[in-house]
C-alpha cells in the first residue's frame, strides 16, 4: 500500500463495483460522509480505476455477479497483481456457497444484501482498513525494505522477547569494508545488489538452525546465533555470495564476532562490542575475522579516556608541536628546505600517547578538528617567531584532515590565522591527507581550488596508500608531490618498489612539481632516493620530529 494512504488523519478512498446503480447510491450513501467514493460498474472498469490510482484506494467493495468481468475474476487477477493484491475486498453478496471462493482468492469480510444495516457496513469498512493499515506500519516498521532483514529497532525489541537460551549464543557484525568507495567507484545499483547478495547469505545462515538477523545501517548487519566454533566459514559463506555477484568487484566483507552473549548486558551493548571487533581489520587485509576480547575492551576503555581528556589536554598545552625538516637534495649538498609540524601529546597520567593512537581516533569521532585548529595556530606562531627573532623565513606544513573539509568557513579560519601572526601565507603550507582525499571528492576539489586561489601552497601527502589517489592527481591541484613511506621501505629489497617511487617521481617530473619522499631513515635509502631523482627528502636519516627550541640549531643552514 501507497505510504500516502497510510497517513492518519486523511480521508481514504473507496471504491463500490456494483452493477446495480441503486445498490451503488445506497452504499455510497453511507459511505460518503467517512469516505471519498468511487465507483464501477463492473470488475473491468474497477481494474481502470485502481490502475490509473496507484496506492490511493484505501478499501474495495466488490459485488460478485456482474457483466463483463465478475468479482471472481477480479479476484483472481487481483491476486496476481502485485501492486493491487493489497488493496484489501470485501465481497459484497447475498450467495452463501461463493464465500469460501471468495475467502480464498483474498477477501476479508463479507456484507450480505440487502444494504439495511448502515452502521454495520461502516463499521465492518473501518475496521478492516484501520487492521490492513497497522499491518502495513508493523511490516513496514520490522522489515528492511531493500534486503528484507528485520530492522534494526525491531531486531533489538524480538531479541528482548525471546526466552533464555539452553544453549551458548553469539553476536555477529558483518561490515562491507569501505562501502562509500564502493559506491562512488560501482555506483548505487551495483551497491544495492551487493548489500541484497549479503543480506540473502545472512538469511540462508540464520535459517539452518536459531538466528536472528537485521540490517543495521547502510553497511553493517547483526546477527543472533546458536554458538558456533568456525566463523571463517561463515565468512567464506558470505563472500561466496559476494563473489558470485562480481569477481571483478574486490569487495571485501569484515566480520567481528562476541561470543557467550548472556543476560548481563543488554543486547546492544554487545552488538557494539562485536561492531568494535570488526572495526579492528578495517582496511587490513590479512584479516577477516575478529574475535572481542579482554584486550579490545581494554583499548576501548583507553580509547575513550583519550576521548574524554582530549578538550582538556588542549586547554592545559599537553600537546606539543614538534618539526620535522624536510632537505632540498637535488645540489650536491642538502639544503633546509621546510619543515612539517607534528603533534605529540604528553598526557599527565598515561604518559606519552602515540600519534597513530589518537588520530584515527580523533579522525573517527570529529574531535580531529579541534586538534588540527591547535596544530595550525602554533605553526602559524612559530614560523612568526622565528622571523622576529632569528629573521629566518620559514616554511612549515600542517595538515588538513577529513573533518576539516566539511568547515564552510576553512579558507576563512586559516586566512585568519595567517594574519592574525602577519605571515606569508605561502610560507603556511597544507598538506591533504590520505583520508581527506580518498572522502568527498568534489568538496575536496572545491575547497582545495578556493585554498590555492587564497595563496597557500598544497602538498599532497601519502601518495600511494588509498584508494583515490592516482584518480585524484590528475585532477587535484598541487605544489608538492608526498611519497608515501610504504614505497621507500620496499626499495632496499624490491626492484619493484624502486621502479614504483621512479614511476610516482616521473608523474611528479610531469606535473612540474617536486617529489617529496618522507619516511628516508638511512645512507642508503638516502643515495636512492637521489639517484632515482628525488627532490626533496624528510626522514630519521636527517632528523627526527623535535621541539621547536631543538629544530632552531638546523635553521643556522639557511
Amino acid at each position: 500500500m501507497n505510504t500516502d494512504v497510510l497517513i492518519r488523519g486523511a480521508r481514504r478512498t473507496v471504491l463500490i463495483v456494483e452493477d446495480e446503480a441503486v445498490n451503488r447510491d445506497l452504499l455510497s450513501f453511507i459511505l460518503r460522509d467517512t469516505y471519498d467514493v468511487l465507483t464501477a460498474c463492473d470488475g473491468a472498469e474497477a481494474m481502470e480505476i485502481l490502475r490509473a490510482r496507484p496506492g490511493r484506494i484505501a478499501m474495495i467493495l466488490l459485488d460478485i455477479l456482474m457483466p463483463r468481468m465478475d468479482g471472481i475474476e477480479f479476484l483472481k487477477r487481483r491476486a496476481a497483481d502485485e501492486a493491487l493484491c493489497r488493496v484489501p475486498v470485501i465481497v459484497l453478496t447475498s450467495d452463501k456457497d461463493a464465500e469460501l471462493q471468495t475467502l480464498k482468492l483474498g477477501a476479508l469480510d463479507f456484507i450480505t444484501k440487502p444494504y439495511d444495516m448502515p452502521e454495520i457496513i461502516l463499521a465492518r469498512v473501518q475496521r478492516i482498513i484501520e487492521f490492513v493499515e497497522d499491518r502495513q506500519i508493523i511490516q513496514d516498521v520490522e522489515r528492511d525494505e531493500l534486503t528484507g532483514l528485520y530492522t534494526r529497532g525491531f531486531f533489538f525489541e524480538y531479541c528482548r522477547r525471546l526466552p533464555p537460551p539452553s544453549q551458548p549464543r553469539d553476536v555477529i557484525a558483518v561490515d562491507v569494508d569501505h562501502f562509500r568507495l564502493v559506491n562512488e567507484v560501482y555506483g548505487k545499483g551495483f551497491a544495492d545488489e551487493l548489500l541484497c547478495a549479503v543480506a540473502e547469505g545472512i538469511h540462508e545462515i540464520v535459517r539452518e538452525g536459531f538466528g536472528i538477523s537485521c540490517r543495521a545501517d547502510v553497511d553493517l548487519f547483526y546477527l543472533l546465533l546458536d554458538h558456533r566454533e568456525d566463523y571463517e566459514a561463515v565468512y567464506a559463506r558470505l563472500m561466496d555470495r559476494v563473489h558470485a555477484l562480481s569477481r571483478q568487484s574486490n569487495v571485501r566483507l569484515r566480520m567481528g564476532v562476541y561470543t557467550g552473549v548472556d543476560a548481563a548486558r543488554p543486547l546492544e551493548w554487545y552488538c557494539v562490542a562485536a561492531k568494535a571487533a570488526c572495526d579492528t581489520i578495517r582496511g587490513n587485509y590479512a584479516r577477516t575475522v575478529v574475535l572481542y576480547d579482554d584486550t579490545l575492551h581494554e583499548r576501548e576503555l583507553y580509547n575513550e579516556r583519550l576521548i574524554a581528556d582530549m578538550e582538556n589536554a588542549i586547554a592545559q598545552k599537553q600537546f606539543t608541536v614538534y618539526y620535522q625538516p624536510k632537505y632540498d637534495i637535488r645540489g650536491e649538498k642538502p639544503r633546509l628546505y621546510s619543515a612539517e609540524a607534528l603533534v605529540r601529546w604528553i598526557h599527565p597520567e598515561l604518559g606519552f600517547i602515540s600519534p597513530g593512537a589518537f588520530i584515527p581516533l580523533f579522525e573517527e569521532n570529529g574531535l580531529i578538528s579541534k586538534l588540527d585548529d591547535f596544530v595550525w595556530r602554533q605553526a602559524a606562531a612559530q614560523i612568526r617567531a622565528w622571523k622576529d627573532r632569528l629573521g629566518v623565513d620559514m616554511s612549515v606544513s600542517v595538515n588538513l584532515s577529513r573533518m576539516d573539509f566539511y568547515d564552510t568557513r576553512l579558507k576563512e579560519r586559516l586566512l585568519e590565522i595567517v594574519r592574525e601572526n602577519g605571515i606569508p601565507v605561502e610560507s603556511f603550507v597544507l598538506e591533504v591527507t590520505e583520508s581527506a582525499y580518498s572522502q568527498n571528492m568534489d568538496r575536496m576539489l572545491k575547497t582545495v581550488g578556493e585554498l590555492r586561489e587564497a595563496g597557500f601552497r598544497i602538498e599532497m601527502d601519502d601518495f600511494g596508500s588509498g584508494y583515490s589517489s592516482l584518480n585524484m592527481l590528475c585532477l587535484m591541484p598541487i605544489d608538492a608531490l608526498k611519497i608515501d613511506m610504504k614505497f621507500v621501505r620496499n626499495v632496499a629489497s624490491s626492484v619493484t618498489g624502486y621502479r614504483m617511487v621512479e614511476l610516482v617521481i616521473e608523474m611528479a617530473r610531469a606535473l612540474g612539481v617536486p617529489a617529496i619522499v618522507e619516511g628516508v631513515e638511512d645512507e642508503a635509502q638516502y643515495r636512492q632516493m637521489k639517484q632515482v631523482g628525488c627532490d626533496i627528502i624528510q626522514g630519521y636519516y636527517f632528523s627526527r620530529p623535535v621541539d621547536a627550541a631543538s629544530f632552531e640549531p638546523l635553521l643556522a643552514d639557511l
